[in-house]
């Protein structure tokens, strides 16, 4: 099962016919055609595999996990496919991700949803675990569901990412989070995690080492 639907996933992936100036991929996801720009110099700027998990999980799920009119940010957007499928999908989102990636986010973006979607998605920058209440105050910023899809490796901020979502997430937020597992390091977040959210698996897709959880606060989650 764990391969036929990792088939399925990456069935919604295609690529350019001819070789163009500028690096892209074709994704299919909530009945559009999404063309993601990419860039090979950075992390941030290439669609991960857990990105694609996480968008074929908001549309096969549009009606348990329903998006129209929900306050969505998604950390680490990277290309921001995430983003435009849940935008696609009805929410108002917030694609956030460092200020180096923002230009790239934007055009992807805005290529994607203009005169698509019912909310137009907004691109803002978050270093995570900088000037969070200045950027994202606890009093006004309100999201049904934060989104991240592979967020977690090897990098050195991973107490900034938990003060992240720790600031983000309130008693009724819905965490989606799509985790690619590569080493111990990275992997033991998941327990500091768990600190702070009860934690479900909702999918687990062991030949791509990838799993979504759903997270909320301690003793928030639904039965």
């Amino acid at each position: 099962e764990d391969e036929q639907i990792v088939a399925e996933i990456m069935r919604r992936r295609f690529f350019p016919p001819l070789i163009t100036h500028k690096p892209w991929e074709g994704f299919h996801f909530a009945g559009h055609e999404i063309r993601i720009t990419e860039a090979t110099d950075c992390y941030g700027a290439v669609v991960w595999p857990s990105a694609l998990v996480l968008c074929y999980f908001l549309e096969t799920n549009s009606k348990q996990y329903n998006l129209v009119d929900k306050n969505v940010i998604e950390i680490g957007a990277g290309t921001g496919l995430v983003s435009i499928v849940a935008s696609l999908l009805g929410a108002l989102v917030t694609a956030t991700d460092l200020p180096e990636l923002l230009g790239n986010l934007q055009h992807n973006v805005l290529q994607n949803t203009k005169l698509k979607c019912k909310h137009q998605p907004r691109v803002k920058e978050l270093s995570w675990g900088i000037d969070l209440e200045k950027n994202f105050p606890r009093s006004s910023c309100h999201f049904d569901y934060i989104m991240a899809a592979d967020v977690v490796y090897h990098h050195p901020f991973l107490d900034e990412l938990l003060l992240t979502f720790d600031h983000l997430c309130e008693n009724d937020t819905v965490i989606l989070w799509a985790m690619k597992f590569r080493l111990d390091k990275e992997n033991q977040f998941v327990g500091r995690f768990q600190t702070l959210f009860d934690l479900e698996v909702i999918s687990n897709f062991p030949s791509l080492n990838i799993t979504l959880y759903k997270a909320m606060r301690k003793g928030k989650m639904k039965a």
